[in-house]
């Protein structure tokens, strides 16, 4: 695998051609460089590189890694499950929270917020394959739980994510007419939530697609896709 900043550059192009294909513009797609288990220079590396954003999976590795001002010059996202306990501790550092998947957790965030006065960016986990192993909310629970976070003052709702099971691709899958049910039944999903237009949200980000699929995620309408391995290469025990 190349380095860092030649892996960037390769993902930026699978960005383009799957936008261009799918009629869209690949400046709309943001690319969110996840970085569990990388250490901070190799964050760092990929901001230079000219990543959108980066994204940590753990509560601890990202406060370590922005202590090291790891993620200056890019905005940082917490795109891992969030225990309860840790809702203290990343609210109001995290540009964005991409895994509210409770209402009990917005909740949570909302009275944090509130204590820090601030207004906390997040995104709503959909589980979409309805898996006992993922957090998140039923397809069918995303609209009252978009339309409850809308309720709270102190957080602002800008879209859903998803982590949909794996899946195999075929020959002739890629670039070819048929497309991932799971990605196709959240882009109708989020456009379904997005025009209805809820009061303090502004529903414009659908979060899916990883290093195995984000070009077919994309093709399916996510605006924002999270690459680890694809950027950093595989995951490793995070270095002292």
């Amino acid at each position: 695998m190349g380095s860092i900043t030649e892996n960037v550059r390769r993902v930026r192009e699978e960005i383009a051609e799957a936008a261009l294909r799918a009629g869209r513009k690949p400046e709309d797609i943001v690319l969110v460089a996840a970085s569990k288990t990388k250490d901070a220079e190799a964050v760092r590396e990929a901001v230079r590189a000219g990543v959108d954003a980066c994204g940590e999976n753990r509560v601890n590795e990202f406060l370590e890694k922005d202590a090291l001002g790891a993620y200056d010059g890019a905005p940082k996202h917490f795109i891992g499950r969030l225990q309860h306990n840790k809702v203290r501790q990343i609210t109001g550092r995290a540009d964005l929270i991409q895994s509210v998947d409770s209402i009990e957790l917005l909740e949570l965030l909302e009275k944090r917020a509130a204590l820090l006065d601030t207004v906390q960016p997040i995104l709503l986990q959909v589980n979409i394959g309805r898996e006992d192993t993922k957090g998140g909310f039923l397809p069918e629970a995303a609209d009252e739980a978009v339309a409850r976070a809308a309720e709270l003052p102190h957080l602002r709702p800008e879209g859903l994510m998803a982590i949909p099971p794996a899946w195999e691709k075929t020959e002739g899958t890629w670039p070819g007419a048929k497309k991932y049910p799971y990605f196709d039944e959240m882009y109708q999903l989020y456009i379904d939530i997005a025009g209805k237009k809820y009061d303090n949200t502004h529903i414009w980000c659908l979060s899916m697609g990883m290093s195995g699929d984000f070009a077919q995620a994309i093709v399916s309408g996510a605006n924002m896709v999270r690459v680890g391995s694809a950027i950093f290469g595989a995951r490793t025990a995070l270095q002292p």
